[in-house]
Order: structure tokens, then C-alpha cells, then sequence
């Protein structure tokens, strides 16, 4: 009977991680191609390197015309997913979403130029060089773009061989950053406040205590919410939210209360998709979809920018979002410029401090309000002192934006790390303001 139980288990265990590893697949696949229009074998080989090896026992179809993927491993699992223009990629089976959303888009004037500095410096350029090799044929670094920005100015940039400054490219968990900013703009409109009560309006009971969650809570990763984050775990939350539920934000809202909002400081995925569907409710649909376009990535010359949806139709705010290199770059000079983009103010006064202030219920000072305030331990190198105000977007597989007020400089770092100890970034960024200091 034992063995007959664990035979069950095994089996049961075995096909939920076919489900997620089919899910990855198809979701990469159809991002990677459609949104970010990448060759399909190039994408098909990234997608199986290093610990996804696995993956290649998982096949998959991609129809261009109708613009879907489908992944499947022995018919023991099966995902779909669609491509929409205007949503990104999301699971195709059983949603309710349109095919396509057309935005009503209006050209920004004179948005602020990222010049390239005409004079270039040798001591950076071979920074960069170090950046994309790979000295450990074992972890391999994968760099695939870099943008430095000093002074408002591209001082150097440099990409893989087949990515360019117009590649979209994934910002996985960065996107939790941009999210802050739409939660900012909608506070300095008038039409949230940080105090704003996140689940108000989804049929909690007048006793459920999560009704006592705010904005607050969510932007500073203390809603008290039970969530796994163990990104090393296919089978973990965080992996089924984003590869399985069609509502993430449902799936993180609905997890048990473990502690009372506002005192315990978990990093947690779910926590930025509660915000995005927030900002869904008040906005109301099609306002919504617009909303990242008109009030952000348009006045900063964002115009490759996507931030994809889930099939619910919420934006995966916490995780899929797409843009260039610059783009990037252009994302943490706004906050660089405390929030200000050619003189008009952006975010509210006082939304970059906030944004960087620890959060409180932290209590090692690492995290702000959807903002690292130091490089994470699996990214950091040994006895490395970076400025005290630098703080950063960071993202799944080593994707960065640093920014370091007192030395007027953003650096952006995209790759596909698979292995973090191949890519050590608090490293790379003091090697970049060494480099900086040469310059007179």
C-alpha cells in the first residue's frame, strides 16, 4: 500500500512539473517571437541551456500566422498560448480576452534624447568586453546588453551578436519597478493614495482581515500574504502563478493572511499582481490598457515597451514586460532625475525617497518600495561597497537597472544568467565608476 501511495505521489509530482516545464516554453516561445521578435531557433536553443536542458524532452509548435504556441511533453501535459497585439502572450485555453486591443497612441514631442557621448573611453570599453566574455565555461554569463548613462549621456553601450539597441528584451521581476511608477503616477493624479485599502471592491467579508491591506503594503512587500518564492522550485507559487493561473492576481490574493500587513517583509511575486489588478478596478478597462503607454513609456520615449497581460486580461505587472536596452536606461534616468522628464514632473514629490526608503517592516534594510537597495546576495561579490544611495530594478537571470544618484549614472545590465554566480553585479558597477573617474 506505502508503495502504491508513493507511486501516486511520484506520478502526480512528475506531471505538475511537466505542466510548469510546458508552460515555460510555450510562454518564452511566444514572447520571445512575437513581442520581441527574435529568430525562432534562437530562441528554441536559449530555451533549453544550462538547467533547462531538461526542456528539450518537451516539444513544441508555433503557427505564425495565428500567432500561438503550443508545448507539450508526452501528452502528459499541454499549453497553449496566444498571442494578442497590445496584451503580449498569455494562455490561450478557456480565456475570455479579445484577440487584440487597439491603443489610441499619440507621439511624444522632443522627448529627452539619450545622447552617446562622442569621446570614448577605453578604460570603460574594456569593462564592457570583460562583461560579455565568459571566463567559466561551466556558468556561462550570457550578457546580452549593456547602457551606461552618465550625465544623461550614452557614455557605452554593447550587445550580443544577436541583439541590437531596437531588441525588446524581457525584464522579468524588473517590471515590478514599473509598476511602481503607474502606482505613483496614479497617486499624484488623485486617484489612489498609498493608505488605499488593495482589496476594497472583491467581496471580502467586512471581517476578513485582509481587508486592512494597503497600497502601502503591497509597494513595500508586507501585505502578509503566504506566498512561496522559491524560484528554484518549479513546483513553488511563484512558478505556477505565472506560467499556470489565468488570474494571478486572483491566485495571490486568495492566499492566507500569515501575518498582520505591515509587519513582515516577504518578497513575494503575487504581491505586485495584486497591485496591478488594482489599478485595473480603478482605472476601468479600457483606460487601463492605455494607461502605461499615455501616462509613462510615451512622455519617456518608450516606443518598443510592452507590458504584457495575463489571460485574465490584468497586466502581469509582477513579471512580463518587454523593452530596449535604452528603454530600460531611459526607465532609470526618470528616477535618476527624481522622477522628472524635461522639466515635467512624472511622479509625485517625494516618489523616488519613498521608492528607496527601506521598508520598514524590514528590518535588514534591503528593499524599498518595489526597489532593491542592495545588489542580492546570489548577485553580489565579496566585500564590494557600492554608493551608499545607489538602488536597483532587478530582474529573473540577471537583469539590472542601477542608479546612483550621487554619481549621476544609470547602468542597465540584460542577460540570460542562468547560474548567478556567473555574473556578479555589485562587482561589474564598481568597475564601471572606476572606469568613470577617468574621465576629465
Amino acid at each position: 500500500m506505502v508503495v502504491v501511495i508513493a507511486v501516486g505521489v511520484a506520478v502526480s509530482y512528475g506531471v505538475r512539473l511537466a505542466e510548469i516545464g510546458a508552460a515555460y516554453k510555450a510562454k518564452m516561445l511566444c514572447s520571445d517571437v512575437f513581442v520581441a521578435g527574435r529568430e525562432i531557433d534562437a530562441v528554441l536553443a536559449d530555451l533549453v541551456v544550462d538547467d533547462l536542458s531538461a526542456l528539450k524532452l518537451i516539444s513544441v509548435s508555433i503557427d505564425t500566422h495565428a500567432k500561438t504556441t503550443t508545448a507539450n511533453l508526452f501528452g502528459l501535459a499541454e499549453s497553449n498560448v496566444r498571442y494578442r497585439e497590445a496584451f503580449g502572450c498569455a494562455l490561450s485555453d478557456g480565456d475570455a480576452m479579445p484577440a487584440s486591443f487597439k491603443l489610441k497612441t499619440t507621439k511624444a514631442a522632443n522627448t529627452q534624447l539619450l545622447e552617446t557621448s562622442k569621446a570614448v573611453n577605453p578604460n570603460l570599453k574594456v569593462v564592457l568586453d570583460e562583461a560579455f566574455s565568459e571566463p567559466d565555461p561551466e556558468h556561462l554569463r550570457r550578457t546580452r546588453a549593456v547602457v551606461i548613462l552618465h550625465k544623461g549621456r550614452v557614455v557605452a553601450e554593447q550587445y550580443a551578436a544577436d541583439i541590437g539597441p531596437d531588441s525588446p528584451m524581457p525584464g522579468w521581476s524588473m517590471t515590478k519597478s514599473v509598476m511602481n511608477a503607474l502606482a505613483g503616477i496614479m497617486v499624484k493624479e488623485g486617484r489612489l493614495t498609498t493608505h488605499t485599502a488593495a482589496l476594497a471592491g472583491t467581496g471580502l467579508a467586512p471581517d476578513d482581515p485582509r481587508n486592512q491591506i494597503t497600497i502601502e503594503h503591497l509597494l513595500h512587500m508586507s501585505s502578509g500574504l503566504a506566498f512561496n518564492e522559491n524560484i528554484a522550485d518549479p513546483l513553488s507559487d511563484v512558478s505556477r502563478m505565472i506560467l499556470t493561473e489565468p488570474d494571478m492576481a486572483a491566485f495571490a490574493a486568495n492566499m492566507p493572511l500569515q501575518a498582520e500587513p505591515g509587519t513582515h517583509w516577504q518578497y513575494s511575486t503575487g504581491t505586485t499582481n495584486i497591485l496591478a489588478a488594482v489599478l485595473r478596478r480603478v482605472l476601468g478597462e479600457s483606460a487601463y490598457y492605455e494607461f502605461p503607454g499615455t501616462a509613462l513609456f510615451q512622455p519617456l520615449g518608450m516606443t518598443r515597451a510592452l507590458l504584457e497581460t495575463d489571460a485574465s486580461g490584468t497586466f502581469a505587472g509582477s513579471s512580463f514586460m518587454y523593452a530596449t536596452a535604452r528603454e530600460w536606461a531611459r526607465f532609470g534616468l526618470l528616477y535618476l532625475q527624481d522622477g522628472v522628464w524635461e522639466g515635467e514632473r512624472i511622479l509625485p514629490e517625494g516618489w523616488v525617497q519613498f521608492s528607496r526608503t527601506p521598508a520598514p517592516a524590514d528590518h535588514n534594510a534591503t528593499y524599498g518600495a518595489h526597489f532593491w537597495l542592495n545588489v542580492q546576495e546570489a548577485f553580489a561579490g565579496a566585500g564590494i561597497s557600492l554608493p551608499e544611495d545607489a538602488f536597483h530594478a532587478v530582474g529573473h537571470e540577471g537583469q539590472f537597472i542601477t542608479i546612483i544618484p550621487s554619481r549621476e549614472t544609470v547602468i542597465v545590465r540584460l542577460g540570460k544568467t542562468r547560474y548567478s554566480q556567473a555574473w556578479k553585479h555589485d562587482v561589474f558597477v564598481s568597475k564601471v565608476l572606476v572606469a568613470l573617474d577617468t574621465v576629465h
